[in-house]
């Protein structure tokens, strides 16, 4: 049995009496401890109490003490501190950036899981359960476990994740999954958010019928041309933007004159993107500011004045292996074509830019 707390002292104390070797068991600290890239740091009293506990890039800490009492521990960087994880119980755990492949059955984390950057992560335990869940960049996570329990789940850049677990929960929070590419629908479980991000999920094709969004959802970059039913009346976004229908799924519909008269220029980005800045300069009768030729054919400089922004200046290469046309944005300072080109390969300076050949 652990022996009652100890009088409460401060951070600074506690700090230097572990590292000396004296402090006791039952250690109280008020406010936060940190031993934030201490590699001398190799245990800590049992029964220790503190609020916020950092022991980031700690390599060589052995275990966690018994009958740890942390609000918020933070075992980020880049370090595997998975033998600290067994039977560990707290309020928030901060796991980003660290090289964890997975986490142990017995975990219990109330609030948030922050596991962004793990990109060694591969599997999580059956039935987790916890408020908010932060995968962001975990490309090598194949699968989500079983039972999934979440209100908040963040999964954006989780290339490997394909499907969805048989059950799972996700109790009206929200889901952000940017750049899913492998994605192709919803889980039927999945009936109810409040806000909803997929952009980027380019072979996501429709949303199923019976989902309820309550904020607000992120189209960009899907597939998706039509609203279920059950999804009427919800508020659109384009990369955050909010649009209507017509310029989510209809853009065939919007005109230059349109993109002209936008005085939002957040807006204007979007109806661009939807456009394509290739028949946006036709139709907008675009200024040919400069031509010249390289192994792909003729290359050309043009501008578009924009009222209240910089003006819209993009190159027109063709593609000397496919023939297929490219219209890329360029700084609206570029004056050649060569230094737009140059721009885009990355030289600042178009004289150093000297391709020996270009395909």
């Amino acid at each position: 049995m652990l022996p009652p707390p100890a009088r409460t002292v401060t951070a600074d104390k506690a700090r230097a009496m572990i590292r000396a070797g004296t402090a006791p068991a039952g250690l109280s600290v008020s406010g936060s401890l940190s031993f934030k890239d201490d590699a001398k740091l190799a245990a800590l009293p049992d029964g220790l109490t503190v609020a916020s506990l950092d022991l980031s890039g700690c390599v060589n800490l052995r275990r966690l003490p018994a009958g740890l009492r942390v609000r918020r521990l933070d075992l980020s960087g880049c370090w595997n501190p998975e033998h600290l994880l067994p039977g560990l119980s707290c309020y928030e755990l901060d796991l980003k950036n660290s090289s964890v492949t997975a986490l142990p059955a017995d975990l219990r984390v109330d609030y948030r899981i922050d596991l962004e950057g793990c990109t060694g992560l591969r599997s999580l335990p059956e039935g987790l359960k916890v408020g908010s869940l932060i995968l962001r960049g975990c490309i090598s996570l194949e699968a989500l476990p079983d039972g999934l329990d979440v209100y908040f789940l963040d999964i954006s850049g989780c290339t490997g994740i394909a499907s969805w677990p048989r059950r799972g929960s996700i109790q009206v929070g929200r889901l952000t999954a940017r750049g899913c590419a492998q994605l192709r629908s919803l889980p039927p479980w999945m009936t109810r958010l409040a806000q909803l991000d997929l952009r980027d999920c380019a072979n996501l094709r429709e949303l199923p019928e019976g989902l309820v969004v309550t904020s607000w959802i992120d189209v960009a970059g899907t597939r998706i041309r039509a609203l279920p039913s059950s999804l009427k009346g919800v508020q659109l976004r384009w990369r955050g933007v909010t649009v209507d229908e017509r310029v989510a799924f209809r853009p065939e519909l919007i005109t230059a004159e349109e993109i002209l008269a936008e005085s939002n220029a957040e807006r204007r980005r979007v109806l661009l993107e939807r456009m394509g800045y290739d028949a946006f300069l036709i139709h907008a009768k675009a200024e040919t500011l400069d031509t010249d030729r390289d192994a792909g054919g003729e290359r050309r400089l043009l501008r578009v004045p924009m009222q209240s922004d910089e003006d819209l200046v993009c190159v027109s290469v063709l593609c000397p292996s496919t023939g297929r046309q490219y219209v890329i944005r360029v700084p609206p300072a570029m004056t050649t074509c060569h230094q737009a080109v140059a721009w885009i390969a990355g030289f600042d300076d178009p004289d150093e830019y000297k391709p020996l050949a270009e395909s």
